[in-house]
């Protein structure tokens, strides 16, 4: 009875003591962490083509941001983006999936690329391209088993590097938590509190795994200096929270 007691007090402080969710603690904001959604609002994010947010393709509902997806609302896709393009950032979120689902968090989110020149047009007709941290059901979507060496798998980088195989997922319906840490070159992808994979733009290993990816007719693909940070809409039901980023100084 002894024990028991003591185990429930210990459940019980370990519960008061987890934050809320879209919420940040005295410790997050003295090191610089802000709210990228703030839990309520659409505020900070806009489409990728147009200054206005999505109005049927997302639902925000009890702190929980949702693609509907395209069971819950055929044809109104979109992309969100925010409003701010980010270099050197780290950045976290709690993302759920449902079965079979597919969606992504891209950096570096470039709007007005010409694909034949890789630079910037100036208006809003290229391609929406970046980096891609992959969010997959690795177990149902065939996708999984696309690409090279498992480089579409959950927590890659999406059709070019593959995460650590031995990366630790949570059951489909609970949430896992995403971690992108961006420093000069140095990207480091992070499942559920363990890094699974990091690589360098621009290096040996990141070109030739761009070489032989569907980007690699793309002029220096993924070494752009800054860009927007992306929650992709892939017609699948994905939920978000917890949406955090702080500036890493150089």
């Amino acid at each position: 009875m002894k024990h028991t007691l003591l185990l429930l007090l210990a459940l019980s402080l370990t519960c008061a003591a987890a934050p809320a969710p879209n919420t940040l603690t005295d410790s997050e904001k003295s090191a610089g962490w802000r709210l990228l959604w703030d839990g309520k609002t659409t505020a900070g994010w806009r489409k990728p083509k147009s200054d206005t947010f999505p109005d049927k393709a997302w639902l925000i509902k009890d702190g929980v941001l949702t693609v509907i997806g395209k069971n819950g609302n055929p044809g109104a896709g979109s992309d969100i983006i925010t409003r701010d393009r980010y270099s050197d950032f780290e950045l976290t979120l709690d993302f759920k999936m449902t079965p079979r689902a597919n969606s992504g968090i891209k950096i570096f989110t470039q709007l007005d690329l010409d694909p034949a020149t890789g630079k910037n047009t100036g208006t809003t007709k290229g391609s929406v391209l970046g980096l891609e941290y992959q969010i997959l059901d690795d177990a149902l979507h065939p996708d999984a088993k696309a690409g090279h060496d498992g480089n579409r798998k959950l927590a890659g980088l999406y059709d070019i590097l593959p995460p650590n195989p031995a990366k630790k997922t949570n059951p489909i319906g609970e949430w896992n938590t995403a971690r992108i840490i961006s420093r000069g070159a140095h990207v480091e992808h992070w499942l559920n509190g363990e890094k699974v994979l990091e690589y360098d733009r621009g290096s040996p290993a990141f070109r030739a795994g761009v070489a032989r990816s569907k980007f690699n007719e793309i002029p220096a693909f993924g070494e752009w200096p800054e860009g927007h940070i992306l929650l992709q809409d892939h017609g699948d039901e994905v939920s978000f929270r917890n949406i955090k980023i702080r500036i890493l100084k150089k």
